[in-house]
């Protein structure tokens, strides 16, 4: 029979291994965004899959391939279902843009004195539209650069897809098999452990919901108030693509300002360009506000931080990550106090929780037991 390893050696062999993963883990830094996106796309999704377990009754894994393959068809579709009226629309908004160059144009042909100063502003469209047209339309130098941005984007694509799929399908056989390599007396605690940063993640979730629904009334008043055509729709869009960091707040304020110039107030007596101004700085006030205070306030319950930590921590994320930064950082930042209260519990040789908490297993299992309409809201992978 063979000697173990003694205890140095040991410790080398753990040495090399840790730097050996981190090294890894480097190499392939790339892939962790697709991977996190991928897991945001379960986790959103996962309420769906819940409901369906527990009011319909049937296997975790059949509920998350209906609900996956719905949502992946209804996405596949939406693009053929909006895109001739996006062109419909974009193509009235080009005809209004050219007119009103047009006419710019013809005011602009007039030379303008300002004090001892003539300037000459006749040639300015022409150049702006000169400058567009060669925007637009890529150089053929770059045609492979282009189809070596899309193909590489198609890839991770496919990756989020995959990823997610299985994340959904079969999240707790993974969990399982994570826990398995604990020592056999920590794994209760593990499960536990997990049980309490699920629910800080369903509460972040919660957070999220009563955010969107807080904002789509805010937008849908003040826009009623101004009298902008279909305040009620734009300002519910608005509320919806708050769950979209940085792109969905500036894809709200540009559908907002434009409806607004084209349409104009339906009772105000300004023109449609001030009216646009007033669209776009009503937006501007309620995101502010938003951004400032509701919104850490709202995700700050929601995980128990407090709200200004909340606010530091999304707007550093935007600064250094962005989107996907934005997503994470509040429960990223709640399920590290979690785990890290638990890890300074055990290196002071405390016990791992604190005996007067209701163990979130044990406590779940009564309360879901009680109200199956309650497990398929609280549960999730």
């Amino acid at each position: 029979m063979k000697s173990p390893w003694d205890i140095p050696f040991r410790y080398i062999v753990l040495i090399f291994l840790i730097i050996l993963g981190l090294a890894t883990l480097w190499y392939i830094r790339e892939v962790f965004q697709p991977l996190l996106t991928a897991a945001m796309l379960a986790y959103f999704l996962s309420p769906a899959v819940n409901f369906l377990v527990y009011r319909w009754r049937i296997r975790r894994k059949l509920a998350a391939n209906i609900v996956y393959f719905v949502v992946l068809a209804a996405l596949v579709a939406l693009p053929f279902t909006l895109l001739p009226v996006l062109l419909s629309e974009i193509q009235g908004i080009m005809s209004d843009l050219n007119l009103a160059l047009e006419e710019l144009q013809v005011v602009l042909i007039e030379p303008r004195r300002i004090g001892n100063v003539t300037f000459f502003l006749g040639g300015l469209i022409p150049a702006l539209r000169d400058t567009l047209q060669s925007n637009i339309v890529p150089k053929p130098e770059e045609a492979l650069r282009v189809l070596e941005f899309t193909s590489r984007n198609f890839l991770w694509l496919l990756v989020i897809l995959v990823t997610g799929y299985y994340l959904m399908t079969d999240w707790e056989r993974v969990r399982n098999w994570v826990i398995q390599w604990a020592p056999e007396d920590e794994q209760p605690n593990l499960n536990r452990l997990y049980h309490e940063l699920r629910k800080l993640w369903q509460g972040y979730l919660g957070g999220q919901i009563r955010l969107i629904l807080i904002l789509a009334v805010l937008y849908s008043i003040a826009w009623v108030v101004i009298g902008l055509p279909g305040a009620l729709v734009l300002g519910i869009l608005a509320g919806l693509l708050n769950l979209l960091p940085e792109v969905g707040p500036a894809g709200a304020a540009i559908l907002a300002t434009v409806v607004a110039l084209l349409e104009g107030s339906n009772y105000l007596n300004i023109s449609h360009v001030w009216f646009g101004a007033l669209t776009l700085g009503l937006y501007l006030l309620l995101n502010t506000f938003k951004t400032v205070w509701l919104q850490p306030r709202v995700l700050g319950q929601s995980v128990l931080l407090h709200e200004a930590v909340v606010f530091v921590a999304i707007i550093t994320a935007i600064i250094l990550q962005g989107i996907l930064g934005v997503l994470i950082v509040v429960p990223l930042l709640a399920s590290a106090v979690v785990v890290g209260r638990y890890i300074r519990r055990r290196l002071l040789g405390l016990p791992p929780f604190d005996e007067g908490e209701p163990r979130g297993g044990v406590m779940e299992q009564s309360m879901d037991n009680a109200n199956p309409v309650s497990q398929s809201i609280s549960e999730s992978t």
